[in-house]
C-alpha cells in the first residue's frame, strides 16, 4: 500500500494581524542600524526620543527602589502613590482635577493609547484622524476593527486643525475623535479654542475625544493647554500622557491615561490580561519625575527651540526644500516634492531610501504619516549632528 503523504499545514494567522503594517519609524531606524553594523557612520534623524539623559534625581529614585527591594508586583494600573502623583502633576499644571481612580499607568504612552482604543472602538465605528498622523494611530484603530475617517490638514496653514474641519466629518457612526497637539510628525499646535469647541460638540453628540498629549510640555506658542482642564466635559474625554518626552525617559516605558473611572477600569481589565503592571522600579522613578523639580523640563524645551530654529533655517537654505516652522514637539516635516520624478526618486520613500543609501542620513518617509511629499526629521540631537545631516541632504538633492 502506498503511504499517504500529508501536505504541510499552511500557516494561517488571525485576520486582525493583517489589518496593520509595521511601524514606519521603527523600520527606518532598523535600516539605519543595518548600516551602522557595517561600520558606516549614519546621521540618524529618525528617533522620536530626546537626546538628553534622564535627570539624575529620577535615576536615583530607581536605584533606591532596587536597593529597597521594591521589585514585586503592584496594582495593575500602577501604585496609589504613582496615580496620585499623576493627577497632582496634571492638576497643578492644567487645573484638571482628576481623582486617583481616574488615572492609569501603563507600559509607555503607546500602550495607553492601544488599550484605550481597544476598549472604545468596535467593528464599524468611525474614528476621525487628522493627517498627517502619528504612524500607530491608524493601525491601532484598524486592529480594533474601526474605520479611520481622515481629516486632511492644509500645509499652507501649517497643518493646523480647526474645530470646523473636524465637525464636517462627523457622522452617526463617529465614535471617537483623535487629537494630537503638538503633533507628531508636523509639530502643528491646535488652538485651545478649537480644542475646546471639538470637545464641546463631541460631548453633545456622545462622541469620545482622545487627546494624545505626549508633547504637551513642548508647545512653543505660549501657555500649555490640556483638554483635561475642561472639567465639565470629563465624561467624554480621554487624555493620554507620557513621561518619555517630558523627562527624557523613552526607554523606561511609562505612560498614563486620565479618563472617567469606568473607562480606566475597563482599560485595567484589558491590561490585567496582557502586561499587568508597569515595572515597579520605573513607577518609583516616575513618582520622582512628577513630584520632583521641573526645571529640567524647561531647560530641555529651551534647547529644542534653538535646535528647531537651526534646522528650519538650514533646510530652507537648500534649494527646492520647503519647510514650515513647527510650533511644538521636536520634528520638522519638510516638503520634498520638488525632487520627486528626478532620477530614481519617484516617492517620498524613494527619497528617504536614497538619502540613507547615498548620504547616510536617516529620515522617515511621509507615507507612514499619511502624506506623499514629505519626510520627517527629528531635531532631538546635537547641533553638530544636524549640520552633518543638512550637509548630507544638500549633497544628495544636488546630485539628483
Amino acid at each position: 500500500m502506498t503511504p499517504v503523504t500529508e501536505a504541510p499545514l499552511a500557516t494561517k494567522f488571525a485576520e486582525r494581524i493583517g489589518r496593520i503594517e509595521p511601524s514606519a519609524t521603527m523600520a527606518a531606524a532598523a535600516e539605519a542600524d543595518k548600516l551602522r553594523q557595517q561600520g558606516i557612520k549614519v546621521v540618524d534623524l529618525t528617533a522620536g526620543e530626546p537626546h538628553f539623559t534622564t535627570p539624575q534625581h529620577i535615576k536615583d529614585a530607581a536605584i533606591a527602589a532596587i536597593q529597597g527591594n521594591f521589585t514585586r508586583y503592584t496594582a495593575v494600573g500602577g501604585t496609589a502613590e504613582l496615580r496620585d502623583a499623576i493627577v497632582q502633576r496634571h492638576g497643578s499644571d492644567f487645573g484638571s482635577g482628576y481623582k486617583r481612580e481616574e488615572a492609569i499607568a501603563s507600559v509607555g504612552g503607546k500602550h495607553v493609547l492601544f488599550n484605550a482604543i481597544q476598549v472604545l472602538v468596535d467593528h464599524g465605528d468611525e474614528v476621525i484622524l487628522p493627517v498627517p498622523y502619528w504612524v500607530s494611530f491608524k493601525d491601532i484603530v484598524r486592529y480594533a476593527g474601526g474605520n479611520c475617517v481622515l481629516l486632511q490638514s492644509d500645509e499652507s496653514q501649517n497643518f493646523r486643525v480647526t474645530a470646523d474641519m473636524v465637525a464636517r466629518l462627523v457622522t452617526p457612526r463617529t465614535k471617537l475623535i483623535i487629537l494630537n497637539s503638538p503633533s507628531n510628525p508636523s509639530g502643528a499646535v491646535m488652538s485651545p479654542e478649537d480644542q475646546t469647541e471639538v470637545v464641546r460638540f463631541a460631548a453633545e453628540r456622545g462622541i469620545w475625544v482622545l487627546s494624545d498629549e505626549c508633547y504637551v510640555y513642548l508647545n512653543y506658542t505660549g501657555k500649555n493647554f490640556s483638554v483635561g482642564s475642561l472639567r465639565e466635559y470629563h465624561e467624554r474625554i480621554f487624555v493620554c500622557g507620557s513621561l518619555s518626552k517630558t523627562y527624557a525617559m523613552t526607554g523606561w516605558r511609562l505612560g498614563y491615561g486620565l479618563a472617567p473611572a469606568k473607562l480606566v477600569s475597563a482599560m485595567a481589565k484589558l491590561q490585567g490580561q496582557s502586561t499587568s503592571n508597569p515595572t515597579s522600579i520605573v513607577q518609583k522613578a516616575a513618582v520622582a519625575a512628577l513630584q520632583g523639580p521641573q526645571e529640567c523640563v524647561q531647560e530641555m524645551r529651551a534647547e529644542y527651540i534653538k535646535l528647531r530654529d537651526h534646522i528650519v533655517k538650514g533646510l530652507r537654505s537648500i534649494p527646492g526644500v520647503q519647510c514650515n516652522m513647527p510650533e511644538g514637539a521636536f520634528y520638522v516635516y519638510p516638503n520634498i516634492s520638488a525632487f520627486l520624478g528626478k532620477g530614481n526618486v519617484k516617492t517620498a520613500s524613494d527619497f528617504a531610501s536614497g538619502l540613507l543609501r547615498e548620504a547616510h542620513v536617516a529620515t522617515v518617509a511621509g507615507e507612514g504619516f499619511g502624506t506623499s511629499e514629505h519626510v520627517r526629521i527629528s531635531y532631538a540631537t546635537s547641533q553638530a549632528e544636524l549640520d552633518r545631516g543638512l550637509e548630507g541632504i544638500r549633497k544628495f538633492v544636488s546630485s539628483l
